[in-house]
């Protein structure tokens, strides 16, 4: 919980670090699974440039860590940032949950 004492930088750190932290959890998940894995349902292509959108959004994140450390919590992520990777998580998500489903069916 946050005291109403808290300053704005310490607050958004305290809330965006964990958040990003989240988003390059499930990325790393993901891309190992979309590295190591056929995922037939997607096919080739589809598996591909899921990978490379998923490869880019870390980068993206990797970056909006490293801006926030440097600034010590002064610079935050717009919503309009936020909100496709949370929609890539989501879908790396399905994607996961539909390739295990498939899996223990054989």
């Amino acid at each position: 919980m946050f005291s109403s004492n808290s300053s704005e930088p310490e607050l958004l750190k305290a809330l965006l670090e964990p958040l990003l932290d989240d988003f390059q959890y499930w990325f790393g998940r993901s891309r190992t699974l979309l590295e190591s894995n056929e995922i037939t349902f997607l096919g080739p292509d589809g598996q591909a440039d899921l990978l490379e959108r998923v490869t880019q959004a870390q980068q993206e994140v990797s970056t909006a860590q490293m801006l926030l450390k440097a600034t010590d919590g002064k610079v935050g992520v717009e919503t309009a940032v936020l909100m496709p990777w949370h929609r890539l998580v989501a879908e790396c998500w399905n994607v996961s949950m539909r390739f295990r489903a498939e899996s223990e069916a054989l």
